[in-house]
């Protein structure tokens, strides 16, 4: 008996065999990585994070060379008006798809239709996705509370993209806590186009993580994901402080989130030495709450296999 196939009317309507798009994880989500989505079936993104600029993305694109599919790229608001360049160069490598998350100003969705690429972005809230449509965005991804790396910490993956799917007609992704097949499938049978996959698909082999971090990831779980401003703040980084970020708790995260608010520079002097060292006491490893259903280090193309087979059987 044939297995049975996972497709949706979006991810069929963009030739993925498979409606999974990995989320771009600064950090995590390479060319490399990038690729072994796509091949698999699925939208491969570039993500550009905090550290993006035209650079970075040259180096993470050559690793595309010769893929046939599709590919996205992932920006930051805030990123991109620091380097004004960076949103340029992603629209020269003609991507299917490009993200631009974390602002509010949508003028460079016009930019985006204009080179005949989709426009995605993350939303928090049901307000988030009305302007976000409005603005012309083609695809809606409704980030929730459990999703690890940055976004607000305010309404749970299902009950917000049930509330999207009811008012907006835009195809939305899933994201946040999806790591298993029951969560996938839950996340399609509620409405959702596809899901939009990170702390899941962050130890894959393909990742840009050193294996100590991966190992975190294995090591993990749900409770150890903590919501912390802690280590923008130590780095100096302009987030937005409604987007703190879920990642595992570790040594200085005990430490030190309790005096985010006044932190001394005895802790900066300590994350700056930590990250020069890879101190993984240290070191911030991203993480959502689906992080205990990661139990082992393998590739991409092995853990989507298994989500998307399981949940076309429990469809």
């Amino acid at each position: 008996m044939p297995e049975p196939e996972l497709s949706t009317a979006w991810s069929r309507a963009i030739g993925l065999r498979l409606p999974v798009v990995n989320a771009p994880m600064g950090g995590v989500a390479g060319g490399r990585f990038a690729a072994a989505v796509t091949r698999a079936g699925g939208l491969g993104m570039i993500g550009m994070g905090g550290a993006g600029s035209p650079a970075a993305l040259a180096a993470e694109l050559a690793h595309l060379d010769g893929l046939s599919g599709s590919f996205g790229i992932g920006l930051v608001d805030w990123v991109i008006r620091k380097e004004p360049e960076l949103l340029p160069a992603a629209i020269a490598a003609g991507p299917t798809l490009i993200s631009v998350s974390f602002g509010t100003d949508l003028s460079w969705v016009g930019r985006l239709h204009e080179a005949g690429i989709l426009a995605a972005t993350q939303v928090f809230s049901l307000d988030d996705a009305h302007r976000a449509a409005d603005a012309g965005v083609d695809v809606l991804v409704a980030r929730g509370l459990e999703g690890g790396g940055h976004g607000a910490v305010e309404v749970a993956t299902l009950p917000l993209l049930e509330s999207i799917v009811a008012e907006v007609p835009v195809p939305v992704l899933a994201a946040g806590g999806i790591a298993t097949p029951r969560d996938l499938a839950v996340a399609l049978a509620a409405g959702a186009s596809g899901a939009w996959l990170g702390t899941c698909l962050a130890a894959c082999t393909e990742s840009l993580l050193a294996e100590p971090e991966r190992q975190a990831m294995v090591a993990a779980q749900g409770r150890d994901a903590v919501v912390t401003r802690l280590f923008d703040v130590a780095k100096g980084l302009p987030w937005p402080a409604h987007f703190p970020a879920r990642l595992l708790r570790n040594a200085f995260t005990d430490r030190w989130s309790e005096r985010t608010g006044d932190l001394p520079d005895q802790a900066r002097a300590e994350l700056r030495a930590g990250l020069e060292s890879g101190d993984h006491d240290i070191v911030p490893v991203y993480a959502g709450t689906g992080v205990g259903a990661i139990t082992e280090v393998r590739p991409v193309a092995q853990v989507l296999d298994e989500l998307c087979s399981g949940a076309a059987k429990l469809l």
